[in-house]
């Protein structure tokens, strides 16, 4: 089956939360959702913090107006699809405290547990066997995927780069909600959405980033990855 013969749902009316989203990760992700045309809510503990990024992003080219909200993490949460973008030390803490705000929601799980020495990135070991999978057991009324673990902030925020060279994983045990968040990543120009198995295999999904930071760091660029054959 060729990867266009596969059906995946219209995803252009749901709206996008993003808890961390003053972060670079969540500043990117805003910008390119945005530009393609979705309605962004970027979340923070911090109002004033989340409007002043906001306002810097909807100045961007290519943003419609109006589609970059902000508000604090608890709305964030109460959008469609929820994307998670915090610092590994923080993911378990926030989670709890918005589950109920979440519950029903598609939760997208992108962070990474890296931990960094004088020998580079390496991955860290997660209990629950990955952030997804920690998200999940947090999230039990949740439909917990993980994806966009891979993209480089800097290109995501970069108005000049046009499409980005990337396809996404997405990994998920409701394949209803992982096709919904293969849709949302192919409305960003050049990415494509693909489902890279259920959410216990996360753990190598998140970890591949610390080798890939330090491929960035050998060869000073933004590598990312692709599906040959697909």
């Amino acid at each position: 089956m060729a990867f266009e013969d596969i059906a995946l749902p219209d995803v252009s009316g749901l709206t996008v939360g993003i808890l961390g989203g003053t972060g670079e990760q969540g500043r990117g992700l805003a910008y390119r959702l945005a530009r393609a045309g979705q309605q962004v809510t970027i979340g923070s503990r911090v109002n004033e913090k989340a409007t002043a990024v906001a306002t810097d992003l909807s100045a961007l080219p290519h943003v419609p107006p109006g589609s970059i909200n902000a508000g604090r993490n608890e709305d964030a949460a109460e959008q469609d699809v929820v994307i998670v973008a915090v610092p590994w030390a923080g993911h378990a803490d926030l989670l709890t405290s918005l589950a109920t705000h979440l519950s029903g929601r598609i939760v997208v799980d992108c962070v990474n547990p890296l931990g960094f020495d004088k020998q580079g990135p390496f991955a860290l070991r997660v209990e629950e066997g990955s952030a997804a999978q920690q998200a999940a057991a947090l999230l039990p009324d949740s439909r917990v995927t993980a994806a966009f673990h891979h993209v480089s902030a800097v290109l995501l925020a970069d108005p000049t780069i046009e499409e980005m060279d990337i396809d996404i994983l997405v990994l998920g045990d409701d394949r209803e909600a992982a096709a919904t968040v293969q849709a949302l990543a192919g409305r960003i120009a050049g990415m494509r959405g693909v489902f890279g198995g259920r959410l216990r295999n996360a753990g190598q999904v998140e970890a591949l980033t610390a080798n890939l930071i330090a491929i960035n760091r050998r060869y000073k660029t933004h590598a990312g990855v692709r599906v040959s054959g697909l």
